[in-house]
């Protein structure tokens, strides 16, 4: 990124509500999350979902149309832990810090590494999609993988292409590195970080299910003719 292209951002201010969104293969948003933007710079978006916000999750069992065809729908559901994503501009992952309690009684539960596509801004939101594989990091840094077996069938199946599959799997690997050397963000103190108590919880911005997706510039190269 330029530098012009840089300051022509209009960034977010902190306490700002905006949506997460993932966007589905056919380029339309998904599952979404109403957050609240810790911070918003150059080198960072940092976005909370507090427990108890609404989100908007594929629900469990299809939805029949007229036509007898198969139809997912998004249902209302509460997130069950306080969340904060730190998300890189460019990066294929974002790393998650979520606790447990609240007050003198809350504890960090975990850090998650997860693997996504490199997001994309607009008015109102973040845009990016999730990748299946990803990594659990427990609060004394031991880690384990989660997911490799689906992504494994996936990449099988080819809605990963090997060549992105093992790109993935190096990204991941990266930011385990970092980890294991107590490298940013590991080492910033944000397992200490508190939320502002004088914020609401936040609700999904109005319009955030019919403002256009943006599209991921390399999802050919990474979802092959299912992106097509």
């Amino acid at each position: 990124m330029g530098a012009s292209e840089s300051e022509s951002i209009e960034r977010w201010s902190v306490g700002e509500t905006v949506a997460l969104r993932y966007i589905t293969r056919d380029n339309k948003p998904g599952m979404a999350w109403p957050a609240t933007v810790v911070r918003d710079s150059e080198e960072l978006t940092a976005l909370f979902i507090p427990a108890g916000a609404t989100y908007k999750k594929w629900a469990m069992a299809p939805t029949i149309g007229a036509d007898g065809r198969s139809l997912r729908r998004l249902d209302d559901t509460l997130w069950r832990r306080d969340t904060l994503r730190l998300m890189y501009p460019g990066a294929h992952h974002s790393i998650w810090l979520s606790w447990i309690g609240k007050a003198e009684e809350r504890r960090l539960h975990c850090y998650y590494i997860n693997l996504e596509e490199p997001f994309r801004r607009t008015p109102i939101s973040v845009d990016t999609n999730d990748h299946t594989l990803d990594v659990v990091v427990e609060p004394d840094f031991s880690w384990r993988w989660k997911d490799e077996e689906e992504f494994a069938t996936r990449t099988a199946q080819g809605v990963f292409s090997a060549e992105f599959a093992a790109f993935a799997r190096a990204e991941a690997e990266s930011v385990i590195a970092r980890l294991e050397a107590r490298q940013s963000p590991f080492c910033d103190g944000w397992e200490s970080w508190l939320p502002d108590p004088a914020w609401a919880c936040p609700t999904l911005p109005e319009g955030w299910d019919k403002l256009a997706a943006t599209v991921w510039e390399r999802r050919v190269w990474a979802y092959g003719e299912m992106a097509r």
